[in-house]
């Protein structure tokens, strides 16, 4: 399902999405050009490190309030990886993030300052990364590879209404933006004191590739030492246009471009469920 996807490697993120649709074709079609076109594409990577996510036996209450135990340990993972756009001044942006994890879901607490909050595109599945939104990066085996058109990765887009949206193949097999909403229930609240940082929690149930949108689908049981492929980053638009993406990983350009995680699972990092 990978081949088709390369002929838009060149794609940044915030290419409308009729172009990645006009770039689509069947699944079957994607499959049989992989293995030609990944010989001669240069491959992305990440400059991956894996991280342990302790387990919690309570999990949190996902309401955007920083207070649950769970939470106490102080293993705070940055978000300073340049992935698009100019590097922002620390009041303009800055990110930090916890993991944690049970057998139902991958427990995330996200701690954002932004100067300026933008939701101007009403529609969330119209230009979604032109907002400002929260985006998880989940890959259920840590295979990686191509995910644009396909659920071998999932790139979840969460908007500040909270929708959930990710690119993904319709009943027609064409790479269209679709909700979410079931995989990832999240919720943010932003502080009223200066400099009013945002605490954003979510709960992720993790599928694997045999996913199938809009049919009967059952999350994966989280267990202890299981690898999980991961990355976080924040879309900040000051109004109407992102000026900047920073994330968690740092990533190998490809062509000069490091804006691929969106598309390619190969650059996302490693996180190991501990106990």
């Amino acid at each position: 399902m990978r081949g088709q996807a390369q002929n838009v490697i060149a794609l940044k993120h915030q290419t409308a999405t009729e172009e990645h649709i006009q770039l689509k074709s069947t699944k079957n079609l994607v499959s049989a050009l992989t293995s030609a076109l990944f010989m001669t594409i240069p491959t992305a990577t990440a400059l991956a490190k894996t991280d342990s996510v302790m387990f919690t036996a309570t999990p949190p209450v996902i309401d955007g309030v920083a207070n649950d135990a769970a939470w106490e340990a102080g293993d705070w993972h940055e978000m300073t990886s340049l992935m698009w756009g100019t590097t922002p001044e620390p009041s303009d942006f800055s990110g930090r993030y916890k993991l944690r994890w049970n057998e139902s879901a991958l427990y995330l607490l996200a701690e954002i300052q932004d100067d300026h909050l933008s939701d101007t595109y009403a529609n969330p599945l119209e230009r979604y990364w032109d907002d400002d939104c929260l985006e998880i990066f989940i890959d259920a085996d840590a295979s990686g590879g191509d995910h644009l058109n396909n659920y071998n990765a999932f790139a979840y887009h969460l908007a500040l209404d909270n929708q959930v949206i990710d690119i993904g193949p319709n009943e027609a097999g064409e790479a269209v933006p679709l909700r979410y909403n079931d995989h990832v229930e999240n919720k943010w609240q932003r502080a009223a004191a200066a400099p009013h940082k945002i605490y954003w929690e979510a709960a992720v149930r993790v599928f694997d590739d045999s996913y199938q949108h809009g049919k009967d689908n059952s999350p994966l049981t989280l267990k202890e030492d299981m690898a999980l492929g991961f990355m976080l980053a924040y879309c900040d638009a000051d109004g109407g246009d992102r000026e900047h993406f920073l994330g968690s990983h740092d990533i190998t350009p490809v062509n000069g471009d490091k804006n691929l995680g969106f598309k390619d699972a190969s650059v996302f990092g490693k996180v190991t469920l501990a106990k």
